[in-house]
């Protein structure tokens, strides 16, 4: 890795999150070092995914909590304020099938426009896996083990509980993916 990009991206999920949502960033820590663990299976991309990991809450930021989205608040402030690479933004503001759930908020069409899905369908499941293999303390878990702790987080009915039921098959099949993927080839 080249570390030029992951020492700005831990250093700026730091600030964000570190001292205003010290449970947030010990899961983006958690997911960082999972995506770390991966590096193997991306080859040259991993930097871009475990800088993607440590910033793909960065949106739960009180101060940059516009939408309430997180995955598009965090990827406005990294494109609009940091100019920030665009697979990098649309990682973050497409991790762990965001897709899904900014239909249930309505913005489904303004996160496609802005925002538009990887076709890289390696780095979409790596994030994917890290994200949802990742309690929110930073310990590592199961798929299952996670979409079940969020439902009882949030509440079933809720609009995150409805997304992650929803989203739940995709995101083992996404955790299969990458779990049964062989290591990368050198680019």
């Amino acid at each position: 890795m080249k570390h030029e990009l992951l020492a700005w991206a831990q250093s700026l999920a730091e600030k964000e999150l570190a001292e205003p949502l010290r449970r947030r960033w010990q899961h983006s820590l958690g997911v960082a070092q999972r995506a770390a663990g991966l590096a193997h299976v991306l080859g040259g991309d991993a930097e871009l995914l475990v800088s993607a990991a440590i910033l793909h809450d960065v949106g739960y930021a009180p101060r940059l909590a516009a939408t309430g989205f997180h995955p598009l608040d965090g990827a406005r402030f990294l494109r609009d304020v940091h100019g920030a690479d665009d697979r990098l933004t649309r990682l973050v503001a497409n991790h762990s099938f965001a897709l899904l759930e900014a239909e249930e908020r309505g913005l489904r069409d303004v996160l496609e426009a802005e925002f538009p899905l990887l076709e890289d369908r390696r780095l979409v499941d790596a994030l994917v896996c890290c994200d949802m293999t990742t309690t929110p303390d930073g310990v590592r878990t199961t798929a299952e083990e996670r979409v079940a702790e969020i439902v009882s987080r949030y509440g079933a009915d809720s609009v995150v509980g409805r997304f992650i039921r929803r989203a739940a098959p995709e995101v083992f099949a996404a955790v299969a993916r990458v779990e049964a993927a062989p290591a990368a080839q050198p680019r």
